[in-house]
C-alpha cells in the first residue's frame, strides 16, 4: 500500500491501517515498515468487532505463533487471543462502504489496482453532475 500511496491521495483518498496492537506496538511496525500513513490501534478489537471481523486463535495455533516469536497477548496488551480477520474497505465520504475485501488467508489482499479502480470510479461520479 505504501508503494501506492500517492496515486491514493491524488485519487482524494487517505490510507489508514487498523491494527489490535497497542499504540506503542503500532508506532514500531510504523517505524520498522518506514509506513507515511496513518497505523491506528484498535485496543480490544472494538473497531473489528463492530465490522463483525473478530476470532479468537484456536489453541492449537498459540505455540506456532509463539514459535514464530509472535507474543499477541504482549502485542495487544490483552490476554484474549483475538485477532481481526484481514479486510480493506473502501469507504465513501458519507460512511458508504463502496467495496471490502475479507480473506481468513491473512496471505490474500485486495489489489492496490482493484482499490486504485474503486477510487477512481468514486472520484468519476463526484465529477459527474
Amino acid at each position: 500500500m505504501q508503494l501506492n500511496l500517492n496515486r491514493i491521495k491524488e485519487l482524494g483518498a487517505s490510507l489508514v491501517a487498523i491494527s489490535p496492537e497497542a499504540p506503542d506496538n503500532s508506532l514500531s511496525t510504523t517505524e520498522k515498515n518506514e509506513l507515511s500513513f496513518e497505523v491506528l490501534s484498535d485496543l480490544g478489537n472494538r473497531v473489528a468487532r463492530r465490522f463483525g471481523i473478530v476470532f479468537q486463535l484456536p489453541l492449537d495455533l498459540r505455540p506456532i505463533y509463539a514459535g514464530f516469536g509472535i507474543d499477541l497477548p504482549k502485542s495487544n496488551a490483552d490476554d484474549t487471543f483475538e485477532l481481526p480477520l484481514p479486510a480493506t474497505y473502501i469507504i465513501e465520504r458519507d460512511g458508504k462502504i463502496r467495496k471490502a475485501f475479507i480473506d481468513a488467508d491473512y496471505t490474500k489482499r485486495l489489489d492496490p489496482e482493484d482499490i486504485i479502480r474503486a477510487l477512481k470510479d468514486i472520484a468519476s461520479r463526484r465529477e459527474t453532475p
